[in-house]
């Protein structure tokens, strides 16, 4: 039975603690407000469940931090005017944390969880949590320019400030939700009479196809007051057993003790449950959503792990541009030292598919095999990570992208089942950058003594001295190459800023375009001067590494070595390439115990040609 006055206790008791941290979360006082209050709303359209064993405040709270982080993120982190220096002082140096550590440093000191409930809610591991936790207070402290030790009390402070607003009566917020209510019953009727009116018709098909009405897309049935989108928890358009299993995937992949650890919607947390995602979910107005968690027990090495993903978009259109959207995610990584190795196409698995392997290089160095597949208006991603530097099993990775859209393909409006052994064939990388023609960070390499990531400097016009080029040929893209100017000249460096190395540590790329006959000439030009540049220079050694020539392509890599004493000498890397009139010059300076290896330049170098081609 549905207990009004429960209910209203628990909306004055919580409102206030809830915006309170939400607006600590986002620093945007419009959007928690109106979060907090539909997520009352919410609740007392599924009162009998939340109140459920005493935990509405736990059902609540990721519900509204949830909803404030999808609002304001449509807006930039803004300062809020009006308050007090030191409120807009916490609030700014909450703002400069990444979201996840300042969730739990705000679910630590804002709300009453245990550790455990914490991680579950930022979807880590215990350690992992207590890690993030450790370093979100002392990067609050710095910003805030305050002891480790005031931290709880600055947080705590954030109750006393006063932001305008009233709330909405009680009795109001459950109209509100009664009307929420009826609104869904509603759509279910209507649901169920076009489903029944439906199977009328199936019965009688000659094609033998009959009803599945626990597979109808119901949310897809809007009624006709409506004007509000679906949303994942109004819908299921997603059975779970449409979702990969612990059983294909203990079969196809090595380890043992598979276990499912969570089947969920994905609207808890901060949703991003795969590596380098960058939202909740690649289509924000999708019908429904699953997630599947899958991983080898603790303690088990390597540790393994498996993460399916599913989102039911309203139609093929809409699923094509958020298949487009998780293409972009991956083929530029945000995540800090995380390295795209390879791009390949699946053919025999959906309407299109992709496989990228990506390795992290943080300890523990991790590797994740990453599956995208579009069927119909179904997008479907599977990431398979181990703690290793290297890629486990290929074809079984290719097959479980399979076997995660064998249980979409058949759903209403999925489409493409998959056919025969699905097959890979490896591609240029997917255009990234901008210009797309060059390199971006998720292609560089780790080197040797450090730790930190890749930065990229903006993009510019290349002028005057090329530091892509070596003191053996001077290479300059800003003139002229058989009466032809070079068109489209780009520049940027990429540094280690937190590392702090000589400042001649670096990886410059260069790029333009001439005709093709002379962009030839301009590569046979470097060739030479490199070739004689052991010659010309005293002290300078030129090693030739890698060249291929073709009438569509060069690639040529030296290593070159100059001595500037008798005791010191530095070493460079350089690389030119060109695909048909497109061309690209690299080189690297590296620092005393802070170098490329040798093999991972030329796959660097190998990049860039493919950045060159994917441009195009």
């Amino acid at each position: 039975m549905r207990d009004p006055e429960e209910f209203d206790a628990f909306y004055k008791d919580a409102r206030d603690r809830l915006l309170v941290q939400t607006f600590a979360l986002t620093g945007d006082v419009r959007a928690s407000r109106s979060a907090v209050r539909d997520t009352f709303v919410v609740a007392w359209h599924h009162w009998r469940k939340v109140s459920r064993d005493g935990g509405a405040e736990a059902w609540a709270r990721p519900h509204a931090w949830a909803h404030a982080h999808r609002r304001h993120t449509a807006r930039r982190w803004h300062k809020e005017k009006g308050l007090e220096p030191e409120v807009a002082a916490t609030i700014e140096a909450l703002g400069r944390l990444s979201h996840t550590r300042r969730r739990v440093l705000l679910l630590t000191h804002l709300a009453t969880v245990s550790l455990e409930q914490m991680a579950r809610e930022v979807g880590q591991t215990v350690e992992d949590t207590t890690r993030e936790l450790q370093t979100a207070t002392s990067q609050f402290a710095m910003h805030r320019d305050v002891a480790t030790t005031a931290v709880p009390s600055l947080l705590r402070s954030l109750f006393d400030t006063t932001l305008d607003g009233r709330w909405p009566r009680a009795s109001i917020i459950r109209r509100a939700g009664a009307t929420r209510r009826r609104t869904h019953t509603t759509v279910g009727a209507v649901a169920v009479v076009a489903a029944v009116a439906l199977a009328g018709g199936l019965v009688s098909d000659p094609t033998g196809v009959r009803p599945t009405l626990d597979r109808e897309p119901v949310a897809a049935i809007a009624p006709p007051t409506a004007s509000v989108s679906p949303t994942p928890e109004d819908s299921d358009v997603l059975p779970s057993t449409a979702m990969l299993g612990v059983d294909r995937v203990s079969s196809l992949l090595p380890g043992k003790g598979w276990e499912e650890l969570t089947t969920h919607d994905n609207t808890h947390g901060d949703g991003l449950v795969m590596p380098c995602q960058q939202a909740r979910f690649a289509d924000p107005r999708l019908v429904d959503a699953l997630v599947r968690e899958i991983k080898t027990p603790r303690g088990s090495e390597p540790r393994r792990s498996v993460v399916a993903s599913t989102e039911a978009s309203r139609n093929e259109m809409a699923a094509t541009r958020a298949m487009n959207r998780l293409r972009g995610w991956f083929a530029r990584c945000q995540d800090e030292r995380s390295q795209l190795l390879s791009t390949s196409t699946v053919s025999g698995v959906g309407d299109e598919a992709l496989q990228l392997v990506l390795r992290d290089w943080d300890d523990p160095v991790t590797t994740t095999v990453v599956g995208l597949a579009r069927s119909g208006r179904f997008v479907v991603s599977t990431s398979s990570s181990v703690r290793a530097a290297r890629v486990e099993s290929p074809q079984a990775q290719t097959r479980l992208l399979a076997e995660a859209v064998a249980g979409v393909c058949d759903l209403p409006g999925g489409s493409a089942c998959p056919s025969g052994t699905p097959a890979t064939e490896r591609r240029d990388a997917l255009p990234a950058g901008d210009p797309a023609s060059m390199l971006v960070e998720s292609d560089l390499p780790p080197v040797s003594g450090v730790d930190a990531p890749w930065v990229g400097t903006r993009p510019e016009k290349a002028r005057g001295q090329n530091a892509a080029a070596t003191r053996c040929d001077k290479t300059s893209f800003s003139g002229s190459t058989g009466g032809e100017r070079m068109r489209g000249p780009w520049t940027r460096t990429f540094l280690i800023p937190e590392a702090e190395l000589p400042v001649e540590f670096g990886l410059t790329e260069t790029v333009g375009r001439l005709p093709e006959k002379q962009a030839r000439s301009f590569v046979s030009t470097i060739r030479r001067k490199m070739g004689s540049c052991s010659d010309r220079e005293l002290g300078t050694d030129v090693l030739t590494a890698a060249s291929r020539t073709s009438s569509k392509e060069e690639l040529a890599v030296w290593h070159v070595t100059v001595e500037l004493t008798e005791n010191r000498s530095v070493k460079y890397f350089m690389a030119v390439a060109r695909t048909g009139g497109d061309l690209l010059q690299l080189g690297f300076i590296p620092a005393p115990g802070v170098e490329m290896d040798r093999g991972a330049f030329l796959a660097l170098a190998e990049r860039g040609l493919e950045r060159l081609r994917s441009a195009d």
